[in-house]
């Protein structure tokens, strides 16, 4: 079953947490220092907020699946869209393991496809010292800065107005 994703970034995150666990009725499944989390079944979302990134507002949406063959399918849509597809595999961001993949609208809006596979105690496992550019390994983040905070050795990825263009 599919949830839908939504990552935010904020500046203050003990002040977006008592607004969006008063908005939802419910406290967050996850806080870090620098994260927090809430899984909701009703509606089923998965919405996190994060203090990681240079600007606020959204950074990503997307979808979380229970099981592989949903992830599969989703990729399949997007390949048959002809959609530019950023395959990541297994890889750690957001306090989690997960096999994922990007696409980006023609906004130039990343969206994640992921399938969490366990929580981890850090934030990402690669480069730990990397400046915090992004939440996570959004395309557009990867792009600007060719490096990612999660995803270190990604490629380069089309700014968003040229992904766009490509999709």
């Amino acid at each position: 079953m599919k949830r839908f994703h939504v990552h935010m970034h904020v500046d203050d995150l003990a002040k977006n947490i008592a607004f969006y666990s008063q908005l939802f009725g419910a406290e967050p499944t996850r806080v870090e220092s620098d994260y927090a989390k809430w899984m909701l079944d009703e509606p089923r979302l998965n919405f996190a907020i994060s203090t990681r990134g240079n600007k606020l507002g959204l950074d990503h949406l997307g979808f979380q699946v229970d099981e592989a063959e949903e992830l599969a399918e989703l990729k399949a849509r997007a390949d048959s869209a002809d959609m530019a597809l950023l395959d990541e595999g297994t890889t750690t961001c957001c306090y989690a393991r997960s096999d994922k993949h990007w696409i980006t609208d023609p906004q130039g809006i990343a969206w994640e496809h992921f399938h969490s596979l366990e929580n981890i105690p850090v934030f990402n496992e690669a480069a730990q010292s990397a400046p915090k550019a992004s939440a996570c390994c959004t395309p557009a983040a990867a792009a600007a800065t060719n490096v990612s905070s999660c995803c270190a050795s990604q490629p380069k990825l089309p700014t968003p107005s040229l992904a766009a263009e490509a999709i």
